[in-house]
């Protein structure tokens, strides 16, 4: 097989280079990651195969391990040996649980973040920021999209509402997962050589979104609970799907814990920012002080309560995260933190 006809198998798995490795070495995606090795296909043929020993140091930067959506270097073998992790285009991450901090990969490569959620209990406008506020710095696209459209009579109240809460251009889409004519839009986001990740909460119907593209039933699926419309993980692990439309998608299992890395800009609330940037007092507290442009929004209705609170929230914990981590990479680089002038904190006007 020549090198144009293998860049052109690549690219059916998403592959966006022009060359090949010059070490003879064989070009694979990794599909999915079980404890006993990892799942790979090059363009052709799905087998399986095993990290290198480098991978397996204790201490590694778990980011530096192959992940899911990951372009890999192949030493053949009996089994194959995954001995390079080629440079990522786009990375989704957020923090593992725990107290401990850690990087947690959920998939590399991706063109588009499809954030899933149901019409039923599952619909919440705060966490559907914060997966928009983990996809930012990503590199990818996030796509919005609101399933069981059939349970609802609503559904386009809804739908405008969140669109008018979320940044202009944001993609929004009402579907009702079970219907292929409904998902039938969703090509434009799973073209040839397109890759996407679907996330969102268990119960909110990935698996059943998932079966519809491919056309058949290949993952499982639940029913969900009827107080809270929560799910079981019918899906396990995350796993990279090859789909008709000639795309791939990676689905992954619901995810009820998204701690953000302390890396994120929260452009999502840009709007809040710059209504700072208006109040009087430059290290206005947005509370009683004069002149509060942020106050001034929330008592006109400009600004909603409910976002508010959440931005707080989200900008707290990305502040909390990005000290846990500066504290981290200091212990380290064997250092000490930098010595910070101590200034008075007093109501100083804009100028």
């Amino acid at each position: 097989m020549t090198d144009i006809q293998t860049i052109d198998r690549l690219r059916r798995i998403g592959w966006r280079g022009d060359t090949l490795p010059a070490n003879g070495r064989r070009l694979a995606r990794v599909v999915a990651q079980h404890r006993a090795g990892y799942e790979l296909h090059d363009g052709d043929h799905l087998f399986g195969a095993q990290p290198a020993g480098y991978f397996l140091k204790r201490g590694l930067d778990p980011s530096e391990r192959p992940a899911v959506g990951d372009f890999v270097e192949i030493e053949e073998g009996k089994p194959p040996h995954i001995v390079t992790v080629l440079p990522r285009r786009t990375t989704l991450s957020r923090a593992a649980a725990g107290e401990r901090y850690e990087r947690q990969l959920i998939a590399t490569n991706i063109d588009y973040v499809l954030v899933l959620t149901g019409l039923d209990g599952d619909f919440n406008p705060a966490r559907i920021e914060r997966y928009l506020s983990l996809t930012e710095g990503s590199g990818a696209q996030p796509v919005v999209l609101l399933s069981k459209l059939d349970i609802r009579d609503d559904a386009q109240e809804l739908l405008d509402a969140l669109a008018a809460r979320l940044p202009a251009g944001t993609p929004v889409h009402a579907i009702n997962g079970k219907d292929p004519s409904s998902v039938a839009m969703l090509s434009s986001y799973l073209g040839p050589g397109d890759s996407a990740v679907l996330v969102g909460s268990s119960g909110a119907g990935k698996s059943t979104l998932t079966n519809t593209l491919l056309g058949r039933e290949r993952m499982a699926t639940g029913a969900v609970r009827e107080h809270d419309s929560r799910g079981r993980h019918t899906t396990t692990h995350r796993a990279l799907l090859e789909l008709p439309s000639g795309g791939c998608l990676i689905d992954t299992p619901g995810m009820r814990e998204l701690k953000l890395t302390g890396d994120e800009n929260l452009d999502l609330f840009a709007d809040i920012e710059t209504l700072a940037e208006s109040c009087r007092f430059a290290d206005c507290g947005h509370g009683s002080e004069p002149g509060c442009a942020v106050q001034a929004a929330l008592d006109s209705g400009e600004l909603s309560h409910d976002r508010w609170r959440n931005y707080l929230k989200l900008r707290d914990e990305r502040e909390e995260q990005a000290a846990t981590l500066e504290a981290r990479l200091r212990r380290q680089r064997g250092g000490r933190p930098p010595v910070r002038p101590h200034g008075q904190r007093g109501a100083r006007e804009r100028d």
